[in-house]
């Protein structure tokens, strides 16, 4: 089997209304989908998605006429264009995916299949008030999520703190509350400062109080001294981080000082599966937890899935999901079906060979706004 062309589309669907995302002040008016395509001259297809593919033109002869099974060589030569241009690791994914198909088999029984099956922690976007966040986790809690996580961003981080007590006190201990800081890193245009050790500290140990599950990323994703330092500092609340963190040294150095609880590499945007899955056995290896991060689209959830129910300690995996601005509608757009949990708060890995993902055929014709490139086999 061999490469024989690499084909490279976006999707654009238009949100109305807009998603206020928490860490965004501009309301999103529109959702972005990149998708890859893998072919073979045995017919046999890879999908995989994430990343905007930035930087990837140009280096398809890279690919072109070699066999797909050779995943480490093709992650190293990823790896090279991650460093010279560009995050291009949903070829990866689509790799892991052709393999999967290629050889009947389900992504994360290539993986390892430690589960078949993992708990979702419904992953909330936006800022809203103490009361409508109290009424969102209450109607979680009836669909069968066990877990969900809160955004911070207001100015006064105080009013942050009584968001999540207004949930504690609505749903009581019936759920587990996981908190984002959002300090690991900054939109272009954002100039404000981010929290300091101090006021980290006192943020963690009133979360401590109401009983948060974890938070995540109290400090700037390069403070690896400062996030070892604070998770000595609180020991009754998990420290978890490492999302946008893009390369492998990152990670050797967060693990060598001990700096989380919870590593969040997603394999969407750093390191694809190849390289995510050596993170994680690195960090469990040390006791930590690998959960990945997960926000790109329904194609990125599922490929973190799929590695996550493969190798996770975790009890727990994000799933990007706010009714009723952000759904699995709006997230899945591109897919014929939409990743829900069970009554029981799973998410259950799909058996269909490779990532199990289907394009939805109308939805792709309807949103496509441009094909970035085809390269192909002479």
């Amino acid at each position: 089997m061999k490469i024989t062309a690499i084909e490279i589309k976006h999707y654009l669907l238009p949100l109305a209304p807009p998603f206020k995302a928490a860490w965004d002040p501009n309301p999103r008016k529109k959702f972005a989908s990149t998708v890859v395509q893998v072919h073979t001259d045995e017919g046999v297809t890879g999908i995989g998605s994430g990343d905007l593919m930035t930087g990837f033109e140009g280096h398809e002869h890279l690919f072109i006429g070699q066999d797909p099974f050779a995943i480490e060589r093709h992650s190293q030569v990823i790896d090279n264009i991650d460093f010279h241009y560009g995050r291009c690791w949903p070829l990866d994914l689509a790799l892991w995916d052709l393999m999967g198909k290629a050889t009947g088999q389900p992504t994360y029984k290539l993986l390892g299949a430690r589960n078949d099956r993992i708990l979702a922690y419904a992953s909330t976007g936006e800022m809203v008030t103490p009361e409508v966040r109290a009424e969102r986790a209450q109607l979680l809690l009836e669909q069968g999520f066990k877990a969900m996580k809160i955004r911070f961003h207001h100015k006064d981080v105080r009013d942050d703190i009584r968001v999540v007590e207004a949930v504690r006190k609505a749903i009581g201990d019936k759920l587990e509350i996981m908190v984002d800081a959002n300090q690991g890193w900054k939109m272009p245009w954002d100039t404000e400062p981010t929290w300091d050790l101090k006021k980290a500290y006192q943020v963690a140990k009133e979360l401590e109080q109401l009983g948060v599950f974890w938070l995540e990323e109290p400090l700037p994703s390069h403070d690896f001294r400062g996030l070892a330092q604070l998770r000595q500092m609180v020991g009754g609340i998990r420290i978890a981080g490492g999302e946008m963190n893009r390369r492998m040294h990152d990670f050797r150095e967060m693990n060598f000082l001990g700096s989380l609880d919870v590593y969040q590499p997603d394999v969407a945007l750093t390191g694809g599966i190849t390289q995510v899955r050596k993170i994680a056995d690195m960090v469990q290896a040390s006791g930590a937890w690998f959960s990945p991060h997960t926000w790109t689209n329904g194609i990125g959830v599922m490929a973190n899935l799929h590695l996550a129910a493969a190798v996770s300690h975790c009890p727990y995996l994000e799933l990007p999901y706010d009714p009723p601005s952000w759904t699995p509608e709006r997230r899945d757009f591109i897919q014929q079906d939409k990743l829900n949990i069970d009554s029981d708060g799973y998410l259950h890995l799909p058996q269909a060979p490779g990532l199990g993902v289907e394009l939805d055929l109308e939805a792709v014709e309807r949103y496509a706004y441009n094909k970035v490139y085809v390269g192909e086999s002479t």
